[in-house]
């Protein structure tokens, strides 16, 4: 039997990660800061909230990684850990670079000192390419991040790279375009157009404000991006992968298709730009041949078509909605 630590389990990605591993026989850990302010919802709503042993791990204490690391002595380890909103970082731009940055120089330096054999999986961010001149985005598409939270991803992905190639360490970045599912948290924008326009439908809002709807942006399903982190880590060598659609959608097609399923005025969608970022990236989508090519990852799922899941899901779920 492996044994898996996923750090930051309670965010969107890991519950469906554990389930994928505890399908394939793993012993499953997850880490959050805090017991008492752990949320394990997520995992409820899976079905594997008894299946996943929860350990409290500040990620910013050497000692606690150290921890961690010399109890369980874990074949692999998926840090999904990190401030992930981007809209965030621009408000609290120190905290998301110090914790963005220093857990992850924790979790390789712990590596190379009490545990070299095993295998680190970082998530990183298409945040990190910014605005560039040419897509779709490869794995040497040169980076130019235009938030907080990009250049804090880029920071770590670096040392991801430079600890591979300095101690031969098996340390990989798994480059995620965005993804959503039914555990995404309420903060983010498919969750968001979602649910307000529940809202508005059940009459408990009058409308849906939302800032620029004419940037682009690649989407894709979670449960099927995890498939790639695992595979990622299951490869013979260490390396860097895209994982993405390979296209890239407009906002407003998204809103303007929900409010249609949901049979509401598009009028209600009002676009305040009070609400725009102080920096955009107009468009961003990339390729994930590589990805297709060497890890034999299969995605070919339109969003629109994860559009429906995730309404229905919304619609039909009786578990208290408070992912966060």
């Amino acid at each position: 039997m492996k044994t898996a630590i996923i750090t930051g389990i309670s965010g969107q990605d890991g519950p469906y990660l554990a389930k994928l591993l505890l399908e394939n026989g793993y012993k499953v850990i997850g880490t959050v800061r805090s017991y008492r302010c752990a949320n394990t919802k997520s995992l409820e709503y899976l079905g594997i909230e008894n299946d996943v042993l929860i350990e409290e791990v500040d990620l910013l204490d050497l000692t606690n990684v150290i921890r961690i690391i010399k109890k369980y002595n874990p074949d692999e380890i998926y840090n999904l850990a990190a401030q992930s909103s981007v809209g965030l970082s621009f408000e609290q731009p120190i905290g998301t670079f110090s914790f963005n940055t220093t857990s992850v120089n924790n979790l390789l330096e712990c590596l190379r000192v009490f545990s070299p054999d095993t295998r680190l999986y970082q998530a990183s961010s298409s945040e990190m390419y910014g605005r560039v001149k040419n897509m779709p985005i490869n794995i040497e598409t040169p980076m130019h991040p235009i938030s907080p939270y990009g250049i804090s991803k880029m920071s770590s992905y670096f040392m991801i790279s430079t600890y591979r190639e300095s101690y031969d360490i098996f340390a990989s970045n798994g480059v995620l375009f965005n993804h959503e599912s039914y555990l995404r948290s309420d903060n983010f924008f498919i969750k968001k157009v979602i649910r307000s326009a529940l809202e508005i439908k059940n009459k408990k809002i009058k409308n849906l404000r939302l800032g620029n709807l004419d940037v682009k942006r690649d989407f894709g399903f979670a449960p099927k991006y995890v498939e790639a982190m695992w595979k990622i880590l299951q490869a013979d060598t260490p390396d860097d992968f895209i994982i993405c659609s390979g296209k890239s959608i407009q906002l407003r097609d998204i809103v303007e298709f929900v409010f249609d399923r949901m049979n509401l005025d598009r009028n209600l969608i009002i676009e305040d730009e009070k609400l725009f970022r102080p920096n955009e990236i107009e468009e961003i989508y990339g390729d994930n041949s590589k990805a297709k090519n060497i890890l034999g990852w299969e995605y070919d799922m339109s969003f629109f078509d994860i559009l429906d899941i995730l309404i229905e899901e919304e619609k039909n779920s009786k578990v208290i909605r408070s992912f966060k």
